[in-house]
C-alpha cells in the first residue's frame, strides 16, 4: 500500500509532502486508523543510557520538529521517537526550496536550518503526550546567536525540556546553522559539554530525577578528530552519541537531478560514512559510552550492520520516507535474531 501512496507524495514538492503526510498521519492517529499501516513489532526491549527502550528501533530528529505528531508516529511501533530539533526561540529556518529527494539514490538533502516554532511550543506538546515509548527531545541554537554564546542557548533548550524528555541530544553537527559544526572539536566543545554536564546535575537535583544526555555528531570527521571527539565525551561524562548526522558530502550521487544542492545529505548515499564513524567510536569508547546508529539505515541487514560497528541502537529517518512503516518491524525482525 506504501508503495501507491509514496508515488503520489513525491509528485508533490518535497516540503509540500512532508508536511501533508505529517497532517494525514496526525489525522489517523486521532481517528484511531493507524491500525491499517502498523505492524506487530516483535518484544525485545534494550537497556541504554539507564532507559528501557522497548525496541531498539527509533525515529530521527528532524521529521517532527515542533513535536505536533510524535503520539501518532509512536503508534507505527518505534521503539523510541525523538523529536526537534529545537530552539529557544521561534525560527523560520531557510529560504524555500529547502528539501529534495533524489530517488535514483533513495536520498534526501534538506538545507531547512532549524525552522521551527520555538521550544515552549514544543514543551506545550510534549504535555499531551500519551506515547507510552522512549521519547527523545534534540535541542540546537538559534540561528542568530553567535557561535561564541552557542552554550547559552543550548542551556535554556535544557532547562526548558529536561522534565518532559526521556533523554535529550545536543545537536551540534547539522550544515545547516553557521558556524554549528564549529562546536564539535577542540576547546569548543570542551566547553559546551562541561556546561552542559554542570546543568544536567543541577537539573537532576531540582527534578529528582536523571534525563541522560547524547550528542549528534556529523560524519564528515577523520578518524583522529572522531578519536578526540570520543575522548571528550567521556571525560566530560556525557551519556551517549548519536552518528551520524547529514553530509556535506555528495559521493554517490554526483550528476543526478539535485545533488548540487546545498544542505545535509541523508538516505543510502550515507551508509558506509555512518558505519565508519560507529566502528572509529566504538574501537575508541568501548562499552563506556553507548552509541545511536542512524544513516542509511533501509532495512534489517543495514541496521544489523551498524550493531555490529558498535551501535546499541538505531534510528531512521530517509529509510523511512522511502520504505514506508514497514521499516519498523522489517528492522526490529532482524535486530531480535542478532546474539545479545
Amino acid at each position: 500500500m506504501y508503495a501507491y501512496i509514496r508515488k503520489a507524495l513525491f509528485l508533490l514538492d518535497a516540503e509540500v509532502s512532508h508536511e501533508f503526510s505529517l497532517d494525514m498521519l496526525g489525522a489517523a492517529g486521532r481517528l484511531k486508523l493507524l491500525g491499517l499501516f502498523a505492524c506487530d513489532i516483535p518484544d525485545h526491549p534494550v537497556e541504554v543510557m539507564g532507559l528501557r527502550f522497548p525496541n531498539p528501533v527509533g525515529l530521527a530528529a528532524g521529521l517532527d520538529k515542533n513535536g505536533d505528531y510524535f503520539n501518532a508516529l509512536g503508534q507505527l511501533g518505534f521503539g523510541f521517537v525523538e523529536i526537534g530539533t529545537v530552539t529557544p526561540r521561534p525560527q523560520p529556518g531557510n529560504l524555500q526550496p529547502r528539501l529534495f529527494r533524489i530517488p535514483e539514490r533513495e536520498a534526501i538533502i534538506n538545507r531547512m536550518g532549524f525552522n521551527n516554532k520555538g521550544v515552549d511550543h514544543l514543551v506545550a506538546q510534549v504535555e499531551k503526550r500519551n506515547y507510552p515509548g522512549i521519547l527523545g527531545i534534540n535541542i540546537g541554537k538559534n540561528a542568530t546567536t553567535p557561535v561564541e554564546q552557542a552554550v547559552d542557548d543550548y542551556l535554556i533548550g535544557m532547562q526548558k525540556v529536561y522534565a518532559h524528555a526521556d533523554y535529550i541530544t545536543v545537536n551540534v553537527s547539522s550544515p545547516n546553522t553557521p558556524g554549528l559544526r564549529t562546536l564539535q572539536f577542540g576547546d569548543s566543545l570542551n566547553q559546551l559539554l562541561a556546561s552542559l554536564k554542570a546543568e544536567q546535575l543541577r537539573l537532576q537535583a531540582l527534578h529528582q530525577r536523571y534525563v541522560p544526555v547524547a550528542v549528534k555528531i556529523a560524519p564528515d570527521m577523520d578518524d583522529n578528530a572522531i578519536v578526540e571527539v570520543a575522548r571528550a565525551l567521556r571525560n566530560e561524562g556525557m551519556d551517549g552519541v548519536i552518528a551520524t548526522n547529514t553530509t556535506i558530502g555528495r559521493e554517490g550521487v554526483e550528476g543526478l537531478p539535485n545533488s548540487e544542492e546545498g544542505g545535509g545529505l541523508s538516505g543510502l548515499p550515507v551508509r558506509d560514512k555512518s558505519t565508519r564513524v560507529i566502528q572509529a567510536l566504538h574501537a575508541e569508547l568501548g562499552t563506556s559510552l553507548p552509541i545511536i546508529g542512524v544513516g542509511g539505515i533501509f532495512d534489517g541487514e543495514s541496521a544489523a550492520e551498524k550493531i555490529r560497528a558498535g551501535a546499541s541502537l538505531v534510528q531512521v529517518y530517509s529509510g523511512f520516507i522511502y520504505r514506508g512503516p514497514s521499516i519498523v518491524k522489517d528492522i526490529a525482525e532482524t535486530l531480535a535474531l542478532l546474539p545479545r
